[in-house]
């Protein structure tokens, strides 16, 4: 397989949840498993996760496990016939208080706070903004509105805000749950729905690391970034999470789509200024659920997310109920190796004004620094915990990064990391042998071949995280 730096997050669903298709598609590309929770039950997940880790065993390669929070439930209810269609002009009843099915003149709401969330002149838009609406009064329970934009509406679909200010809680007791199933198979990241602040975030890492303490495990915390309040509080959520998810769809119907690529370039960039990693998601390749090639849109789309240097791309319904998941997953990998033949890199530029006050982060950047001037055949960084690699991943680089560490749970955590490749290495605690057993890794895998130099940075005493204090430059005998 060529290397890519890019990674492929893949949403497993009915149509990857064959154990040989699935084998295909880590063989093809896909380095992260999204799991889903507003879909399927929990034994549905725990199933999937034991396939996943199972398959990843045979392939040989260490795929990270991502279990996606559904989030509150911002819906209207069920439709007697199980859908309407609006029409522009008419008027539309959301009533928290009503029991019975809907119909073409009122529904009944999941969001039972809406009525004290909205007033007169609001915009509401239903279906992913499909449809649109105006709030003409509240009247109780009732919102009353005037239908601007129809269209067919059917059961619990979702309503937001223009402008945001919905204010439903990012954690509910369903994710309470969903969060106890995550932790008993030990998900590598937890991707929180809908967070609007730090407190969000630091609420979910807190019941993530309860439920995971019987395992000795702490998953890496991802916030996706789709509510208009959650924008002017980026810096704070990126700084109280691992990572963000540039959820594109909820995001650009409540703050406009033409609002988002620059979004998504602003966030992609200060989320690798913050040394976090970063997903690019929603729709990347949507036309391929039902046809076998992408338009050149969604190429260009992928493209300018390598470009902008995220660290993943995301698949969702293409792979998880698509008819072409495999295909999809082919496309994406050619089209992230083919954009990042294209990167410009400026290496020295990242490291103007710069100070680095700790001495495994100096010691991190002095590798990418000798590496990329050496032309250097690979950068290898023997970690425990992974933050060497992250924080060398944080810089475009043509030199590939390999990280090499005796627990699994970092190996897989790094396989979202850009330009990481995360190899598991059971090293001696001497010094001297762990790197002769390091460079030996490399030629067995056909990394390096005598004459070839490479960059390698450990720390001394070996296995004591936060300790990497050595750069050594070595020439392959």
């Amino acid at each position: 397989m060529t290397r890519r730096a890019t990674k492929i997050v893949a949403t497993l669903g009915p149509a990857s949840s064959d154990p040989a298709l699935l084998e295909q598609m880590i063989r093809a590309g896909v380095n992260v498993v999204r799991l889903n929770f507003s879909h399927g039950t929990a034994q549905d997940h725990i199933d999937r996760a034991h396939l996943v880790r199972e398959v990843a065993q045979r392939v040989g390669r260490e795929v990270a496990i991502m279990a996606d929070l559904q989030g509150p439930k911002i819906r209207v209810g069920k439709f007697a016939d199980g859908k309407v269609v609006l029409v522009p002009g008419a008027k539309f009843v959301l009533d928290a208080a009503r029991t019975e099915l809907g119909d073409v003149d009122a529904v009944g709401l999941d969001y039972k706070a809406l009525p004290r969330e909205v007033k007169a002149g609001d915009v509401l838009l239903l279906n992913d903004g499909l449809i649109v609406i105006t709030v003409d009064a509240v009247i109780g329970e009732a919102v009353h509105t005037t239908v601007k934009l129809g269209g067919e509406l059917s059961n619990n679909k979702g309503i937001n805000k223009q402008g945001g200010g919905l204010t439903a809680p990012a954690l509910t007791a369903k994710d309470m749950d969903d969060i106890r199933t995550a932790m008993s198979f030990q998900a590598d990241y937890v991707a929180v729905s809908f967070p609007k602040n730090a407190i969000d975030m630091e609420m979910a890492r807190q019941l993530c690391n309860v439920a995971a303490a019987e395992y000795g495990h702490r998953p890496g915390m991802i916030a996706k970034i789709e509510r208009a309040e959650a924008i002017p509080r980026l810096e704070e959520i990126l700084l109280a999470s691992d990572g963000i998810m540039v959820a594109r769809g909820d995001l650009a119907v409540e703050v406009g789509n033409a609002a988002v690529p620059g979004l998504q370039k602003r966030m992609i960039k200060l989320a690798r200024e913050h040394d976090k990693v970063v997903i690019t998601a929603t729709q990347m390749m949507e036309s391929m659920i039902t046809n076998p090639v992408p338009t050149r849109a969604e190429v260009s789309d992928v493209a300018n997310a390598v470009l902008d240097g995220t660290d993943a791309v995301m698949l969702s319904a293409e792979t998880a109920s698509g008819r072409y998941p495999l295909e999809t997953v082919i496309e994406m990998a050619s089209i992230c190796h083919a954009a990042e033949g294209h990167e410009d890199f400026k290496l020295e530029a990242d490291f103007t004004g710069k100070t680095f006050k700790r001495i495994d982060q100096s010691i991190a950047m002095g590798a990418l620094f000798t590496a990329h001037h050496l032309g250097a055949k690979a950068i290898v960084a023997m970690t425990d915990s992974g933050s060497t690699a992250l924080w060398m991943s944080r810089h475009l680089i043509q030199v590939p990064i390999y990280a090499l560490t005796s627990k699994v749970a970092t190996q897989r955590r790094m396989a979202l990391y850009r330009n990481v490749r995360p190899l598991f290495i059971d090293t001696s605690t001497d010094r001297d042998t762990a790197l002769s057993e390091a460079e030996n890794h490399l030629k067995t895998r056909g990394i390096v071949q005598s004459g070839d130099v490479y960059a390698i940075t450990c720390g001394e005493p070996m296995g004591a995280p936060g300790g990497t204090n050595m750069l050594k430059i070595c020439r392959v005998s």
